[in-house]
């Protein structure tokens, strides 16, 4: 659609192409606007379009073997999914849902592998961003692996501040509705540990939970609970501004 080619252009993909190519790519586009908690698609569909977020928020999730969920990623403005190795019509591995109303661009399954195909400079970017999604995902499962419940689940809302947070007044606003047991599923711990964590903080004066989201009153203070404790590399830049 020729309205959504100076968005295109925006993303992360098709940033560097000609604006006739953007214009072509954009010819190819469905958008769809969905409700808040909405599947997009569900575990075990065959993929049939890839998907680009124009605004809101997709969480990608699967339910393990007794029933529940585990989250695997918040994808934001710009993020493409799925993000796959092949695009064959292959079942997908998770299931995609809005966590608030979302608006899409969705490009047909064979129409998107036509466009990479025929432009070898987007095959390339396509390889970049799933070697770079890959990486992000070795590295925060290493990470998680090392860390208690209470260091895991601040990290999380250190990650949501640096990439989903607005800034107001020296706090940062995080308009993401995510729920104790939604968080506790990203972290893989129980609801009533993640409770707690959150009224701890609550109490501290650090953070403050609210239908809409979350506001982080003191991002220093939260990244100094972890970095105390390990050389993570919030510890490293604290150190780096502290030597000059």
């Amino acid at each position: 659609m020729e309205h959504s080619t100076p968005m295109l252009r925006s993303f992360p993909l098709f940033q560097g192409l000609s604006l006739d190519e953007v214009a072509r790519i954009g010819a190819l586009t469905v958008p769809r606007l969905l409700g808040r908690r909405v599947a997009v698609f569900r575990e075990g569909d065959e993929v049939e379009a890839v998907y680009f977020v124009v605004n809101g928020l997709i969480k990608t999730s699967r339910t393990d073997e007794k029933g529940n969920e585990q989250i695997f990623s918040f994808l934001k403005h710009g993020d493409m999914f799925p993000l796959t190795g092949r695009f064959d019509a292959e079942a997908s591995p998770v299931t995609a849902s809005t966590v608030v109303e979302t608006s899409l661009l969705a490009i047909p399954l064979r129409s998107f592998e036509q466009l990479l195909a025929g432009s070898p400079e987007l095959a390339f970017k396509m390889m970049g961003l799933m070697s770079g999604k890959i990486r992000e995902l070795q590295g925060k499962l290493l990470n998680f692996n090392q860390r208690s419940v209470e260091d895991r689940g601040i990290s999380f809302l250190i990650y949501l501040a640096e990439h989903f947070g607005i800034e107001r007044g020296g706090e940062v606003v995080v308009p993401i509705p995510v729920t104790h047991q939604e968080l506790a599923s990203t972290i893989g711990f129980a609801r009533e540990t993640v409770s707690r964590l959150l009224t701890s903080l609550r109490r501290e004066g650090i953070v403050q939970v609210s239908r809409k989201g979350f506001v982080v009153r003191d991002l220093q203070a939260l990244k100094e609970k972890v970095c105390v404790k390990e050389n993570c590399p919030h510890c490293r830049e604290l150190k780096r501004l502290e030597q000059g």
